[in-house]
């Protein structure tokens, strides 16, 4: 009796076991593209950080950051300026969409006032001009920046100068506002992987 009974080794064809395995192997993940230009918000009455950058699947670049200074005068015309400063950002490096920092809790209640009315001037600029606006709380910020829902600001600018590979850390708003951003970045690729409406 011969020792392989049927088919022999003789008649085993790699390249038709190979055909095989492919058709049972699942397809391989492909990378999730997400090629978008972010614009990161970090308002406040007397200066408002901003930062952009551009996703892609290879990760996040930054294009510019910086702050508004809208000074300490009359209040109706600090908010005109921080308006007509972001619709001068928006216009200028036309982001796909906006990320700006929820108001919190202040222990001053003319504070956390004048805060919210400087996210609104920076929302309804973003809105006017087609771009969608997101919020996020600051704990959430942080820890998708740095792990740490309770990192201090130097922590943040820290691992914003990191992830983005800048050469220099910027200053605490900037880097605020690149936090923001950072933040989005990381959901919208989240929500694009799982297939989540954002």
């Amino acid at each position: 009796m011969p020792r392989y009974s049927g088919s022999s080794w003789r008649s085993f064809r790699p390249e038709g076991m190979a055909a095989r395995v492919a058709a049972r192997k699942p397809a391989p993940r492909v990378p999730v593209a997400v090629e978008c230009r972010i614009l990161g918000l970090d308002p406040g009455s007397v200066r408002t950080g901003y930062g952009v950058i551009d996703c892609a699947a290879s990760g996040e670049q930054h294009v510019t950051s910086g702050c508004i200074k809208a000074g300490t005068g009359d209040f109706p015309q600090r908010l005109r300026r921080i308006y007509e400063a972001i619709v001068t950002l928006i216009e200028e490096h036309r982001p796909d969409e906006v990320a700006i920092e929820r108001v919190f809790m202040h222990r001053n209640a003319d504070s956390a006032l004048k805060l919210g009315q400087a996210r609104g001037a920076a929302i309804c600029a973003a809105l006017g001009l087609g771009a969608s606006a997101h919020e996020y709380a600051p704990r959430a910020i942080k820890l998708a920046v740095s792990g740490y829902g309770a990192a201090d600001k130097g922590q943040v600018a820290q691992m914003v100068s990191a992830l983005l590979r800048l050469e220099r850390r910027p200053v605490a708003d900037a880097a605020d506002a690149l936090a923001v951003a950072l933040c989005h970045a990381q959901t919208r690729r989240a929500a694009a992987r799982y297939g989540v409406r954002n």
